[in-house]
């Protein structure tokens, strides 16, 4: 009878790492799509993981449940600052650092047990990461944040370029000059909507006090 049991128990155990390895899969299939700096494997790794470490911990007692969380989250926060990265004045990787971490958290709920609430889990991390980036773009497209680095002849003709920028209904700021052998070199912040952008850049190509530019 103790044999059947401990049979049970350990098919029952069975299941439930098989369930987060498919939902480790689901996410990782939607981030190797989109050729995010961790894919497939990571988060297949880090659901199953988070779901063993849950199931070991519950089968070996422990007093304190609340550590449990707190030492694999602690675990899960170094591995999701390795897919952080900073790119000249953007920061990228954080969308799948942050499902890293909602990740694991998932394969903790399949460990202890709770399979519908790992499921529905899933299913929100999956809309947020697909849905919601058409409302990004959205977003994106009519309040475009871009930084520019123009290259015009002399100080006055940073007048001329806020007066493009006012043309093309585009809000500024000048963040940085440096002169260099008879150039001078601005950099701006510019915001606005993308179709505004697009005008800017056909009026600075066309533009005979403009040598040079680039965002």
């Amino acid at each position: 009878m103790e044999f059947l049991k401990d049979h049970y128990v350990i098919q029952n155990d069975l299941v439930l790492i098989f369930i987060s390895v498919i939902l480790g899969l689901l996410i990782g299939t939607e981030r190797e799509y989109r050729n995010k700096s961790a894919g497939l494997r990571t988060f297949i790794l880090v659901c199953f993981g988070s779901c063993v470490f849950t199931v070991l911990s519950l089968k070996i007692g422990i007093a304190n449940p609340d550590r449990l969380a707190a030492n694999i989250i602690t675990g899960i926060g170094f591995l999701g600052a390795g897919v952080i990265f900073k790119d000249d004045n953007k920061i990228g990787g954080i969308t799948t650092a942050t499902t890293i971490w909602a990740t694991a958290s998932i394969g903790m709920a399949v460990g202890s047990g709770y399979v519908y609430l790992a499921l529905l889990g899933t299913v929100l991390v999956l809309l947020i990461l697909s849905s919601l980036t058409y409302f990004e773009r959205f977003i994106d497209k009519k309040h475009k944040i871009r930084e520019y680095k123009i290259a015009v002849v002399n100080y006055h003709d940073i007048k001329h370029c806020e007066e493009l920028f006012v043309k093309n209904n585009l809000k500024f700021i000048l963040s940085k000059q440096q002169y260099t052998q008879g150039n001078l070199a601005t950099t701006w912040i510019i915001t606005g909507n993308n179709t505004h952008h697009e005008a800017l850049m056909k009026n600075l190509m066309e533009d005979e006090k403009i040598i040079a530019y680039q965002f």
